[in-house]
């Protein structure tokens, strides 16, 4: 959700902040613009509505000069998308990007409307700007004039300073939004995201939470909440120039799906013991310890965790609740020492699941399932299991999401064996099934012809129902947002069983049914339920096995045949078939596939 970066460099900055932009995209944007101070000292900005094209446009017509700057792609808040709104804002000397929510930029702006500042955006980044400038009107250096403004804001925020007259200075300040300073010679850096500074440098310093920074080209001086200095580390990081390109593919969602086989294979082997037939999970994660699991989440990530309570309460026999990150604090519910809190989020920097987080800490043992390991979730959970995906830069999530599953479907695991709920031979022959998973994938791969041609009927419909039983439900809803996502057709997912308590309703010959049903303990019932919706003239895609298909009787619209996989390993490879339905529904229509409309990759605002 936005993107920021800043430069002070030895090169025109605006050429090295649009590419460093484009690596942002993925977040999720709907407008940009850039701010420089050229060879005069002066502060100039360019923005524009809509896609980096759109800029890269304008800065070709009129061009803007200078090695230092600021730039951003926006995510509406408050105020429409238009160019007025964009990023980054000005008032007199002082502009700023930000990413996040200022609380209280309605109290800071009525005060300084009341000593004459004239506003101009609908934006509360705006007074940020006006009350920076406001402090350097009253004779503040800019350092200064940034700290008293910093300090009068309320909300989450991450902010990157340019003054007009300074061409070797940015202020950046973060508040519950992630930012990162990169390091160069004679040149520093600042992104939201470390894969904006990637082509830049691999040297990082992540600001904390409450951290502010005065940066040079030649010193980085950092300061934390309180004001004194802080020693942040400095990491080398390694981001594979090779995972953020698309590889020959179309679309980056049609890439992340691919490399599904590969990354769910490597989630496996990191947990696994060197001949694949124990787990090497951190000893730390003792079961015998814990009564009860809670999980929270958001979005795709919140399903994983909702199919994850499936194997925990199965195969662990220990009670799990599962929470959306952005309820779970609000209810306060009551946590005993004995419960494993667990944060699922692909970015680690999930407003709602970091705030969940905070919520638990002292209360409950913590533990985090993320793809950054430098991420804040990651850091503050102490105890973080990666889920090794490589970036994911298509908006919708997919190989995170099943790299999520499979580190759930581990720790699952790891929970029966420490509770004697699963015999040596048992947790071995589980460990096996899973092992099997990348090439089974593979297979389902492989059926990407059948299912894009259903996807273009079901790219035609309006309104499509998904059905699963047991640990396929949750799949039958995260197939629903997949499709929403990307294709902006309206889905939803329901159990099977409840089809007949309202759901049934909606379906005629219009509304594709689309039922996941591995032939397992549940599929007669689901059977059943498939048998009322055609009894009703209702459209079902039948997501199968052979022995599925062979037993569903006739009737069906079309059937789509997934390799057989063990019982709860299932909703892995389900995945696949779902996402691939959503992304070739998506293609048909002609829809943003990487960047859907109004969506966000990480959201960093509640």
């Amino acid at each position: 959700m936005c993107g920021i970066v800043g430069v002070l460099g030895q090169h025109e900055a605006a050429p090295i902040m649009v590419e460093a932009l484009k690596r942002l995209e993925y977040r999720g944007y709907d407008s940009a613009g850039i701010a420089t101070i050229n060879g005069t000292q002066e502060l100039h900005r360019r923005r524009a509505v809509g896609k980096l094209v759109n800029l890269s446009d304008l800065l070709v017509h009129d061009p803007l000069p200078g090695k230092a700057g600021i730039g951003h792609t926006r995510w509406a808040t408050h105020g429409a998308p238009t160019e007025t709104n964009a990023h980054p804002h000005r008032t007199g000397p002082v502009a700023v990007v930000h990413n996040g929510i200022i609380e209280n930029f309605r109290e800071l702006r009525a005060d300084l409307a009341a000593k004459g500042v004239e506003f101009h955006t609908d934006t509360d980044t705006e007074t940020v700007a006006a009350l920076a400038s406001h402090y350097l009107s009253q004779g503040l250096a800019p350092r200064d004039a940034a700290e008293q403004t910093i300090a009068r804001l309320d909300g989450a925020f991450a902010l990157c300073f340019l003054f007009d007259g300074h061409d070797d200075l940015l202020i950046a300040a973060r508040k519950g939004s992630p930012l990162a300073i990169g390091h160069g010679d004679g040149e520093v850096f600042v992104g939201s995201d470390a894969i904006a500074l990637a082509p830049l440098t691999d040297r990082i310093t992540y600001l904390e939470e409450g951290d502010w920074a005065v940066l040079t080209r030649d010193s980085v001086e950092i300061r934390d909440s309180g004001g004194h200095l802080a020693n942040r580390p400095l990491r080398t990081i390694q981001i594979d120039a090779t995972r953020v390109d698309k590889g020959g593919h179309k679309h980056f969602m049609a890439k992340e799906i691919a490399e599904q086989p590969t990354v769910i294979g490597e989630a496996i082997g990191h947990y696994l013991t060197g001949d694949g037939s124990g787990l090497a999970l951190p000893e730390s994660l003792d079961f015998t310890r814990i009564d009860r699991v809670t999980l929270v989440a958001c979005g795709t990530a919140f399903y994983a965790c909702l199919a994850a309570k499936y194997w925990f309460e199965r195969l662990a026999q220990i009670p799990v609740d599962v929470d959306i990150a952005s309820e779970f604090r609000y209810r306060e519910p009551p946590i005993s020492p004995r419960t494993l809190a667990v944060f699922v989020s692909q970015s680690g920097e999930t407003a709602d699941t970091l705030a969940a987080l905070r919520f638990c800490d002292g209360k409950a043992q913590i533990a985090a399932i993320t793809n950054v390991e430098t991420s804040t979730i990651a850091r503050e959970a102490g105890l973080n299991l990666q889920i090794r995906a490589g970036a994911e830069i298509g908006v919708a999530s997919t190989k995170a999401f099943t790299c999520q599953l499979t580190v759930l479907a581990l720790l699952a695991l790891k929970a029966a064996g420490d509770r004697k709920h699963l015999t040596p031979d048992a947790l071995t022959d589980h460990l096996s099934a899973l092992r099997r998973l990348p090439g089974l994938v593979n297979i389902a791969l492989d059926r990407g012809t059948d299912i894009a041609a259903a996807a273009r009927t079901v790219a035609e419909a309006r309104d499509v129902l998904f059905l699963g039983r047991g640990a396929m439900y949750p799949l039958a809803m995260e197939g629903a947002l997949k499709l929403k996502e990307i294709s902006y057709i309206h889905a939803e997912g329901y159990a099977s069983g409840e089809l007949k308590h309202g759901p049934i309703a909606l379906v005629d010959k219009t509304v594709p049914v689309i039922v996941m049903a591995p032939r397992d303990a549940l599929f007669d019932k689901t059977v059943s339920n498939m048998q009322e919706v055609m009894a009703r003239g209702g459209k079902v895609l039948l997501i199968t096995d052979a022995q599925g298909a062979r037993e569903a009787g006739d009737g069906v619209w079309q059937t789509l045949i997934m390799p057989e996989v063990a019982e709860p390993f299932a909703p892995i490879l389900y995945a696949v078939p779902a996402q691939l339905l959503a992304y070739h529904a998506a293609v048909a229509k002609g829809t943003d596939v990487d960047q859907p409309r109004n969506l966000a990759k990480s959201v960093t605002v509640e």
